[in-house]
């Protein structure tokens, strides 16, 4: 991939910014019509699309089609919302006044997404930034450019059938919606530093996001930061201990360890520790592993000869500790699976066990982007939650509970301080109706569902005078009085 250059770069961007300050002008409810056409050409190409994704971000391909079923949703999502852009009309205080707030289009929005989810995230973003009349510049992670083009290609064809009368006499072309920008750590830093970005929405790592962040805030632009999670589990004695195991291997073990949402920690009642961990292992014995285009595998490879390494370097520095630690060895598939690339790079999940509940900082309280989850004991609820807020992360959380008062302490403001709180699920696997992000070092971005649209408009506060007089706001009082000298 040859990296792009500055002017190259320069032009993109102008060309995004054309295209959007014609689609503004485009009536919500038709440009929604667009995201229509584009969600019935996902369905038309979802197998092919799946595929595509676990081509490229080795994940099974059940998960594959999932995350373009998750851009689906997300069309269907945007089109009902582009008919509900709701602002608020108030009471004003003043006579023959009203008040009422109205929102309109940003501006070009930078999408920046990683290689572990390389189509929803996208898709949480250019399908609200469509409807709310943005254009989306969307640089995707190197690793997985192919399948980002074909979305690209089929966004373009959704255009071709994308009939009006009115967009075509703006003299613009919708394909300029979305433009890809391939690269690097130079394209992302010119995103973050460019006036011209109105928004810049970046997953990834809380480190890429950190040293994005401040690039963004000194010109006083406005970031959407959806990051790391080092996300948590609490088992309680009164959970339903065969639902948690399925769930809890699920979070570890789906996408090989390397979602956002995966699980890393689990705070386990001292008095269920052994049965909970025996059930863990026995699911993990015998694993269904291999080629993630079989539909039969739910583990396949992780993404690089790197990402390995950085989970045997964490293992090693476990056992260096004295740690407890099942699992995590380097294994083969049984069967070579059909794709070369997809041949290397496997590895069986692990538990870690700290001594003394210790979270140290170069493991438990940092982030592995692998199949790795650390194992606490704990005796009353409130030190489980105390343990799992403890990390400077905040994406993900859940317990395993049938009581009640355990569940609600644990959602209330004295439990969980994660973005995601879940009850009875594990922390990986949102659904689009909500808002997904998470608190501290994840970001605080909201994107996907409920309100998270507003991020991508402006908010303009309007008072309407229909009367005759000037009133002012708080009871001024002021009146104009010709008080000059004669002749002045």
């Amino acid at each position: 991939m040859e990296e792009i250059q500055k002017n190259e770069y320069d032009l993109l961007i102008d060309k995004s910014t054309a295209v959007q300050k014609g689609w503004k002008k485009v009536p919500a409810p038709k440009r929604g019509n667009l995201i229509r056409i584009f969600g019935l050409k996902l369905r038309e190409h979802l197998n092919e699309l799946g595929k595509g994704v676990t081509m490229e971000s080795k994940k099974p391909i059940t998960e594959g089609i999932g995350e373009v079923q998750e851009a689906i949703d997300m069309c269907d999502f945007a089109v009902g919302l582009s008919r509900q852009l709701y602002g608020l009309t108030m009471s004003s205080e003043r006579v023959n006044h009203r008040l009422q707030e109205m929102w309109h289009p940003l501006g070009v929005v930078g999408c920046i997404t990683a290689f572990n989810f390389p189509v929803a995230p996208w898709a949480w973003n250019f399908c609200l930034a469509i409807v709310c009349g943005d254009s989306v510049v969307w640089k995707p992670s190197p690793k997985t450019i192919k399948i980002s083009y074909r979305c690209k290609e089929i966004f373009d064809d959704a255009v071709n059938d994308y009939k009006s009368k009115y967009v075509d006499s703006l003299g613009i072309d919708p394909k300029d919606l979305l433009l890809i920008l391939e690269g690097g750590n130079d394209p992302a830093v010119w995103l973050a530093e460019d006036k011209k970005i109105k928004l810049l929405s970046a997953t990834g790592s809380c480190e890429m996001g950190k040293s994005l962040a401040p690039k963004v805030a000194a010109r006083m632009g406005k970031g959407l930061y959806e990051l790391g999670g080092n996300n948590a589990a609490i088992v309680t004695q009164f959970a339903d201990l065969n639902l948690a195991a399925k769930a809890i291997s699920f979070s570890v073990i789906g996408t090989t360890g390397q979602r956002c949402t995966s699980l890393r920690r689990l705070y386990i009642q001292k008095n269920i520790y052994s049965a909970m961990i025996g059930k863990i292992k026995g699911q993990w014995s015998g694993l269904a592993m291999g080629d993630p285009l079989d539909k039969n595998n739910i583990l396949g490879p992780m993404i690089s000869k790197e990402a390995v390494d950085k989970m045997q370097k964490v293992i090693k520095r476990a056992r260096m500790k004295g740690y407890d630690v099942w699992g995590g060895e380097l294994a083969k598939p049984t069967k070579a699976p059909k794709h070369e690339e997809h041949r290397e790079n496997y590895v069986l999940p692990c538990l870690i066990e700290p001594k003394n509940n210790v979270h140290d900082e170069d493991l438990a309280m940092a982030e592995t982007f692998a199949p790795i989850v650390y194992t606490f004991q704990y005796d009353k609820l409130p030190e489980a939650i105390e343990m799992q807020n403890s990390v400077p992360q905040g994406l993900s959380s859940c317990i395993f509970t049938e009581k009640l008062n355990e569940a609600e302490q644990f959602i209330s403001a004295v439990g969980s301080d994660c973005g995601i709180v879940n009850v009875n699920i594990g922390p990986s696997g949102a659904e689009i109706g909500g808002a997904f992000g998470g608190e501290k070092d994840t970001g605080g971005g909201r994107e996907s569902g409920s309100d998270a649209w507003k991020q991508y408009m402006r908010r303009t506060t309007v008072t309407i005078n229909y009367g005759r007089e000037l009133n002012l706001a708080q009871g001024i009082n002021f009146e104009l009085t010709n008080n000059q000298p004669d002749g002045k």
